[in-house]
C-alpha cells in the first residue's frame, strides 16, 4: 500500500471537528485512508444491509452508533446529512465522524449547508509522485525558501509518469493495454453507478465526448462557446456537464491568479483532466508516441506539474493557494503560488532541455507586477541541473518537484 500524506492532515482534523469529510474520486484510496483509524467503527453505504438500515432511519442509525465512526460513501444516503447535525448539535465533540465521499460538495449542496462550521472538507486525490517515489515533498518550501533541496538521481522516465499517473490500480499495471481497459472500466463504472445516482443527464454518452475534448484541450483557458462547437452541446448544458465532471473530480479548474494592481490581466480558469494517465489514455497517448512526439507531451508535463502542486501544496509549511498568470498581451506564467503572507513564487514548465531567456519574459513580467512580493521565478524544465539566471530566477530540474 502506498503511503499517503493525508493521513496526518485527517488526524490533525479529526481532534479539532466535530465531523471530517473527505472527498475524492472513485479508486483513489479514500476507504484505505479511512481504514487506518482502526480506534474508529467502520461502516460503509456501499454494503446493502448498512445502506437500508442508514436509509429506513438515520438518526436511529447514528443513534445505535457507540463512540466515533467512520461512515464511508455517504453520499448514497442525502437524508443522512440533517441526522449528523443533529447529532453533532447535540455532542460537538471533535472527531465524532469521518466521512467519505465521491461526490464533491460542488454537487451536494445539502452537507455543505448543514455542516458548515461543523466539518472541515478535505481532498484526496490520485497519488503524488512523491508519494510513488517515497520522498518528501520539499520543492514548494524550497521555492519560498533560499535553495532546493539535493535533487533525486534515479527515478522513472517523464513519459512513464505521465501515462502512470497516479489512480493506484492503473499505476501498478505494467502495460498500456491492462492500464487502457482499467481506465475504460472506471469511466464506465462511474458514468452507470455514481453520475446516473446523483444527476440528471439527459445524455450519458456526451460526457465521455466532452472529457475527451477537456484532455485535447489540457491546460488550455477554459472556453464554453469553443467547447460547446466542438461537442455540439449548448452552452447551458454544457456549463451543467461541466459541474458534473468536475463534481465527480474528473476535472479541475485552476483559478487566475488576481492582483489589486489594477492591471489587465486574463480571468478565465485553466481546464485540467486531473490525472495525467487518465488524460493520456483520453488522448491515445503511450510512452512510444510521447518519446517520438514531444510536442505532445507538453500539456501532459503541464498537467503533470500543475497537478503535483497541487497535491502537496496541503503538506508544505507554506501551504500557498494556486492559480495561473496570463497578461492581456500574451504573457504567461504557469503556475503563481501566493503563501498567506503575500509571497509569490512563479513557476513556468518547459519540457525542453533548454531554457532561453525567452522562456523567462512571463516570469518578469509577474516579478514587475508584485514588485517585493515577488519571492522566485522558477522555469522547470528537463535538464538536470539548477542554472540561476538572476538572483531570484533559475531553471530547475523537473525532478526536483518528483
Amino acid at each position: 500500500m502506498y503511503p499517503r500524506l493525508l493521513t496526518r492532515l485527517v488526524r490533525e482534523s479529526l481532534a479539532d471537528a466535530p465531523a471530517v469529510y473527505l472527498q475524492g474520486a472513485r479508486q483513489v484510496g479514500k476507504s484505505t485512508l479511512a481504514r487506518l483509524f482502526p480506534e474508529r467503527r467502520y461502516l460503509t453505504l456501499d454494503n446493502a444491509t448498512t445502506l437500508a438500515s442508514c436509509g429506513a432511519d438515520p438518526e436511529g442509525f447514528l443513534a445505535g452508533l457507540a463512540g466515533t465512526a467512520t461512515l464511508d460513501e455517504v453520499q448514497r444516503v442525502p437524508s443522512l446529512t440533517l441526522a449528523i447535525k443533529r447529532a453533532i448539535d447535540e455532542d460537538r465533540r471533535p472527531g465524532r465522524f469521518l466521512m467519505t465521499g465521491s461526490a464533491g460538495l460542488l454537487v451536494l449542496p445539502a452537507l455543505a449547508d448543514a455542516l458548515v462550521g461543523r466539518m472541515e472538507v478535505l481532498t484526496l486525490w490520485p497519488l503524488a509522485q512523491v508519494e510513488l517515489s517515497g520522498r518528501p515533498p520539499t520543492f514548494i518550501d524550497d521555492a519560498f525558501g533560499t535553495s532546493f533541496s539535493p535533487l533525486p538521481q534515479d527515478g522513472p522516465e517523464l513519459e512513464d509518469r505521465l501515462v502512470r499517473g497516479g489512480f493506484p490500480e492503473a499505476h501498478a499495471r505494467s502495460s498500456s493495454r491492462s492500464r487502457g481497459r482499467w481506465f475504460e472500466s472506471y469511466l464506465a463504472t462511474l458514468l452507470q453507478r455514481e453520475v446516473r445516482s446523483l444527476h440528471r443527464i439527459e445524455d450519458l454518452a456526451a460526457l465521455p465526448r466532452l472529457l475527451s475534448l477537456v484532455a485535447a484541450r489540457n491546460g488550455a483557458l477554459l472556453n464554453v462557446a469553443d467547447l460547446s462547437r466542438a461537442s455540439g452541446i449548448a452552452q447551458t448544458t454544457l456549463k451543467r456537464y461541466l459541474a458534473v465532471l468536475e463534481g465527480t473530480f474528473l476535472t479541475w479548474r485552476l483559478p487566475a491568479w488576481s492582483t489589486n494592481l489594477g492591471k489587465r490581466l486574463t480571468r478565465s480558469p485553466k481546464h485540467y483532466v486531473v490525472d495525467s494517465g487518465l488524460a493520456a489514455h483520453l488522448r491515445g497517448d503511450d510512452t512510444t508516441r510521447l518519446r517520438a512526439s514531444p510536442e505532445r507531451a507538453g500539456s501532459l508535463v503541464e498537467g503533470l506539474v500543475v497537478q503535483e502542486l497541487l497535491r502537496q501544496a496541503p503538506h508544505s509549511e507554506t501551504r500557498p493557494r494556486l492559480g495561473h498568470f496570463r497578461t492581456a498581451s500574451g504573457l504567461e506564467v504557469d503556475v503563481v503560488m501566493e503563501d498567506r503572507l503575500g509571497r509569490v513564487v512563479g513557476v513556468e514548465i518547459k519540457r525542453t532541455h533548454r531554457v532561453t531567456r525567452r522562456d523567462l519574459n512571463g516570469l518578469v513580467r509577474l516579478r514587475e507586477l508584485t514588485g517585493p512580493a515577488f519571492r522566485r521565478g522558477v522555469v522547470l524544465y528537463g535538464g538536470e541541473e539548477v542554472v540561476p539566471f538572476a538572483e531570484d530566477l533559475a531553471a530547475v530540474p523537473l525532478t526536483a518537484l518528483f
